[in-house]
Order: structure tokens, then C-alpha cells, then sequence
């Protein structure tokens, strides 16, 4: 039987020596993480790492990301230290989302400063942006057929209740499906979903199978609920850098 954390922690290690880099922290993401996988589904393994302190004095730029392997089975990329903390700053969601993933692969103690430093850039408006972004741009894409995949409906779904989770308890979301759903939902909305997470679980991942107008409604209602509530919102980004400086240099050991 394939050992799949091995082969993972096994590649993260082949990368490390190869890109002469630090993996700090490896996780999951994606819908291993939600818990919502189909049988098919691949194996999205996100994660932050560090090089020489020389490679970030150098003239010639270094690139921040490292796209490691992509096939049926594995989707691997990273992103440089440098490139994290400022995406932090910048309260990126898709960081949140990483920093809190249920599945991890890897963990360091630098990982743990970087976090701690890190938690107070959580920004309601750039989340919920975010959220409504991917809900919006799923809907236009993938659910206007007469049939749809039932993946494409966590992809709109998932996004719209981490929205209503922002709104309700001005926090970072969860990462797994099954805990937004915890949420005051109205009854009808819960059963279907339920129906549908039931014949998805047993699905290969590009199935057609017919909408849901429940679902459907929620999504098209939302969308613009939260399109609107991320544009009125005031700018909440946190804007000093120096807790960032510190971590970074704190890791290069200057």
C-alpha cells in the first residue's frame, strides 16, 4: 500500500537538498484539508521555507516560489520566507488558510514564531475579498450549465460560509467544510448540502450531476451579498512592518 506521508516527507527532503533551501512548514490544502475529497481526488501540499542568509543579499534576485512536482497524484509548490511575510502583511487568506490546515506534513519552531508574529494581520476585508472572489469567479465558470460537478459546488459553497463566519465572528475561519457548516444555516440548505457531500463522496471528481436549487440559490444570493459587504468595508490591514522585520531576521539568525 502507498505510504503517502512518506513519499511526501521523502520529496520535501529530495527538494530541500536540490534547492538548498529549509522547509519550515508543509501542509495539506485544498479539499484533503476541507475534508471533502472524492476518491480521485489529488494530494495539494503547500509550503514555507527559507535559504542562505547570503541568497537574500545577493543582487540578482532569487525566485520566491518553488512549483516542485504536479502530476495526478501530487501538486507541490512553496513559497519563499520573504514572499510569506509579506503576504501576511498584506492578509492574504490563502496564508490563513495554510497556517491553520487540519493536515500538516511538516512543522518547525521558526514556523511557530512566524505564525505568533503574524496572527494579528488577519484582515476582515481582505478575507472576505478573497472569499467572494473564488465564489464569484466559480459561479461564472462552472455553475451555469444544466448540470453541474458537485466539487464546483464546494468551491462556491466552502468560500460563501467562510464569508458568513467573517461576518458572525470577526475571526479566521476553519479550514474544514464540516465546521462552517456548524453554523446557524437554515434547515433546507443543510439537508441539501448533506445530499450532495453524500453523492460526491462517492464520485470521481468530473462527474455531472443536476443543480441544486437550494444550493444554487444560497450561492447566487451570497455572492452578491458579500460583493457588496467587501467593497463598504473600511481598509482593517494592519500596517506596521517592524513584528515582520523582526521574524525574518530573527530566522536568518542576524
Amino acid at each position: 500500500m502507498r505510504d503517502i506521508r512518506k513519499e511526501i516527507s521523502d520529496k520535501l527532503t529530495q527538494l530541500e537538498e536540490k534547492e538548498k533551501v529549509k522547509v519550515l512548514y508543509a501542509v495539506e490544502s485544498g479539499s484533503r484539508a476541507w475534508g471533502v475529497e472524492s476518491p480521485d481526488s489529488d494530494y495539494d501540499v503547500r509550503f514555507v521555507y527559507v535559504r542562505q542568509p547570503e541568497d537574500y543579499l545577493c543582487l540578482e534576485p532569487k525566485k520566491d516560489v518553488i512549483e516542485w512536482q504536479l502530476d495526478e497524484v501530487l501538486d507541490m509548490n512553496g513559497w519563499d520566507l520573504r514572499k510569506t511575510l509579506i503576504q501576511f502583511h498584506r492578509g492574504n487568506a490563502t496564508l490563513f488558510e495554510w497556517a491553520n490546515s487540519p493536515v500538516v506534513y511538516r512543522t518547525t519552531q521558526e514556523w511557530e514564531k512566524i505564525y505568533e508574529n503574524s496572527r494579528r494581520y488577519f484582515s476582515e476585508k481582505a478575507a472576505l475579498y478573497h472569499y467572494y472572489g473564488t465564489a464569484n469567479s466559480t459561479y461564472n465558470q462552472y455553475l451555469q450549465a444544466d448540470t453541474v460537478k458537485y466539487k464546483k459546488y464546494i468551491y462556491a459553497l466552502r468560500p460563501l460560509l467562510a464569508c458568513r463566519y467573517i461576518e458572525s465572528n470577526h475571526a479566521v475561519p476553519p479550514v474544514r467544510f464540516e465546521d462552517l457548516l456548524r453554523q446557524d444555516l437554515p434547515k433546507e440548505l443543510s439537508e441539501e448540502i448533506g445530499q450532495m457531500l453524500a453523492v460526491k463522496a462517492h464520485s470521481n471528481e468530473r462527474e455531472q450531476n443536476p443543480k441544486m436549487p437550494v444550493i444554487q440559490r444560497f450561492i447566487e444570493e451570497n455572492i452578491g451579498k458579500y460583493g457588496l459587504l467587501s467593497k463598504q468595508m473600511a481598509d482593517d490591514r494592519t500596517p506596521e512592518w517592524e513584528p515582520l522585520d523582526k521574524t525574518f531576521l530573527d530566522i536568518l539568525g542576524k
